[in-house]
């Protein structure tokens, strides 16, 4: 009898039969993530402030079953709580959770001039983790494989001037992320993923959507000649929340194009 494994099959539909909720999914990298899931075979809640842009998700995604939206406010416990409540009654399971809700805009006003409650605000991606991962992690953990993925920036290991408090909140994921990788394992995973410059022109509501207008300096800046688009993130994110990556957590993910390894030299 050998014991030399099989070839392993991969699967044509990792997240088929599970369920997984996006936060900020109905715009930019959340959408491109929440599509992905559906192409993946899986079905996605997502929950957004902008019901507009929810709706019109839904309206352009061909497979209304196993696709839903709830307005939700991630700094409400109250919200976060009905959207949990809601995709449990909707779906009847819940197998990955991807925190991908919070200010978008690495730039803000100069610590000097900012108040507690802009700094606070700033810091809502890092109180939304918090909030949906407490609320869903006894359904993620219920047939312990779930799955939960934090959506960080490499603002969290670079920044420019003026984004103290976004920085300190992407930072903030990254070390929320493998605290409770060790406190929700193993019948919980808990990744991150840190994406660099990610065009979402194309992927707003229709009524602000936009072709990104890049030059050819822009892509270059990057190894692989281009800047990322939201299904770069989406092709991650289905493999970590798939049971392919069954050996995987705790551990934070740099998708840039290889940006953050390129030294720049200015004469």
């Amino acid at each position: 009898m050998s014991i030399v494994p099989a070839v392993a099959a991969w699967p044509a539909a990792p997240l088929a039969g599970k369920v997984v909720l996006v936060t900020g999914g109905a715009n930019g990298i959340g959408r491109g993530i929440a599509q992905a899931v559906l192409g993946a075979g899986g079905q996605v809640m997502i929950g957004d402030l902008d019901v507009a842009a929810g709706k019109a998700c839904l309206a352009e995604w061909d497979r209304p079953a196993d696709a839903a939206f709830r307005k939700l406010d991630i700094t409400a416990e109250a919200s976060v709580r009905g959207f949990i409540a809601a995709a449990l009654k909707r779906f009847g399971r819940i197998d990955g959770l991807v925190n991908n809700a919070g200010i978008a805009d690495a730039h803000g006003t100069a610590l000097a001039d900012m108040d507690r409650a802009q700094w606070q605000r700033r810091l809502s991606s890092l109180h939304g983790a918090f909030l949906c991962s407490k609320h869903a992690l006894p359904a993620l953990g219920a047939d312990k494989r779930g799955a939960i993925l934090n959506i960080a920036s490499t603002r969290a290991q670079q920044s420019e001037p003026h984004s103290e408090a976004y920085a300190a909140a992407k930072g903030g994921l990254l070390a929320f992320t493998h605290a409770l990788a060790l406190s929700a394992g193993p019948a919980v995973r808990v990744n991150s993923i840190s994406p660099g410059w990610i065009s979402t022109g194309a992927w707003q509501a229709p009524m602000r959507r936009r072709t990104p207008s890049l030059s050819r300096a822009d892509h270059a800046q990057h190894p692989v000649g281009r800047v990322g688009q939201p299904e770069d993130i989406g092709a991650l994110a289905v493999y970590l929340l798939s049971d392919m990556a069954g050996f995987i957590t705790g551990q934070d993910h740099i998708v840039d194009g290889g940006m953050t390894r390129k030294m720049i030299y200015v004469d």
